[in-house]
């Protein structure tokens, strides 16, 4: 079977599948079920074996598999592709989001650049392989999971097919630990062999409540909360530097992205919150990296008070390389060789890949399209990369590693 990679992309740029990232967002754009429908369809017209694997209502991975020559339990490979089926919101986006518009050999939507491009692209390679069922393929299983931008459940969940019991029900349909794994992201076809990590937490300021024509009875959150910013400022400009680097991934970074306080304008705040992200570099943990932030505030001149600091509500593994030598060196190769990229590189932001690296398997990451595009207002892609991308990953499906 032939895909016609264009009008698959177009179809899943037109199934809406946000993430509503933690918020209490509801409605028929949200969550991920109507593109799990449209797999599923797809599976069972290609004739392969597939499960689904609810995660948390309406987010189900949906996980197919063509089978190689050689079994697995006899001493064939297993490899895995990854694509995860959920976008980030819409918000603020100046072309139609679901609407996919083809121009000057672009693709333009919500998703086309991260991830339906890429899980295209893997589809496309799924589809030729189980059409050929070529003699030196290895068994191929091909992943399309829930909440990576908000949590990297699907992945987690993923993983325990291989790792726990936990999924009875399942047992068996991954014969054994993948040899090796390809997941989807924007990478311009080159193989991400390293990236970093994420924790994010929130921290508060308290103070007292009183009326604003009278401030000096009270106590402000805000003015302290500001004080906490200049200190978390400083980590950034200052500390952040100092730390031991990384050789593709570059230095940690710390962000506060979110601030909330305040009832009215007329009120003196009690309360004061914010959200702060820090990357952490391969060979970190979560919680060194936590903890190296709050020392440094709690020691920094001017912050007299307590503060709050909840525990992470977001945690991703960093992705180290070395491990995935083989998988990054053979796709590196393809992917050459097709496009002239290849180059194998480390990045800022996280994946799915790190979640399954974890669990012992070797990841890569790889796919169509810049990061520049993802999560933009005009979000595209490019097809002829998009072409590239399926044709490289067809090769190392074909061949294995």
């Amino acid at each position: 079977m032939a895909l016609d990679l264009v009008t698959t992309l177009s179809d899943l740029i037109s199934l809406p599948s946000v993430n509503p990232m933690g918020r209490d967002l509801k409605g028929p754009e949200f969550l991920e079920y109507r593109v799990t429908e449209y797999l599923e369809a797809f599976f069972r017209q290609l004739g392969v074996d597939y499960v689904r694997q609810t995660v948390e209502p309406q987010r189900d991975n949906i996980i197919a598999r063509i089978d190689g020559r050689v079994p697995p339990d006899a001493g064939g490979q297993v490899l895995l592709f990854e694509a995860h089926q959920d976008t980030v919101p819409v918000d603020g986006m100046t072309i139609p989001p679901w609407t996919p518009l083809v121009r000057d050999g672009r693709i333009y939507g919500r998703g086309s650049c991260d991830i339906k491009g890429g899980m295209t692209a893997m589809l496309g390679a799924f589809a030729r392989l189980a059409a050929e069922r070529p003699d030196g393929m290895p068994t191929l299983i091909m992943a399309c999971t829930v909440n990576e931008e908000h949590g990297y459940t699907g992945a987690t969940a993923l993983t325990e097919l291989w790792t726990t019991s936990a999924w009875k029900a399942l047992a068996g349909f991954i014969p054994r630990v993948p040899d090796a794994g390809v997941i989807a992201e924007p990478t311009r076809l080159n193989v991400v062999v390293a990236h970093k990590g994420t924790v994010r937490w929130r921290a508060q300021t308290r103070g007292k409540a009183v009326h604003s024509s009278q401030p000096h009875l009270g106590d402000n959150a805000i003015y302290k909360m500001a004080r906490l910013l200049a200190a978390l400022e400083a980590y950034q400009r200052d500390a952040a530097p100092r730390l031991p680097q990384h050789s593709l991934c570059g230095q940690v970074t710390l962000s506060v992205g979110t601030i909330r306080g305040g009832i009215s304008v007329n009120t003196v705040p009690d309360r004061c919150t914010i959200e702060i992200d820090r990357r952490i570099l391969p060979g970190e943990t979560r919680a060194s990296a936590y903890r190296h932030v709050i020392d440094f505030v709690a020691n920094y001149p001017g912050i007299d008070f307590e503060i709050q600091h909840d525990a992470p509500f977001l945690e991703g593994e960093p992705l180290a390389d070395g491990a995935n030598a083989a998988v990054a060196n053979r796709l590196g190769a393809i992917s050459r060789e097709l496009s002239g990229q290849g180059e194998r590189i480390g990045v800022p932001f996280g994946t799915d890949a790190a979640q399954i690296a974890a669990s012992g398997v070797p990841s890569v990451v790889f796919g169509p399209g810049s990061i520049d595009q993802a999560h933009t207002a005009d979000e595209w892609l490019p097809l002829d990369e998009l072409e590239l991308a399926s044709e490289a990953l067809y090769r190392l499906g074909r061949d294995g590693l």
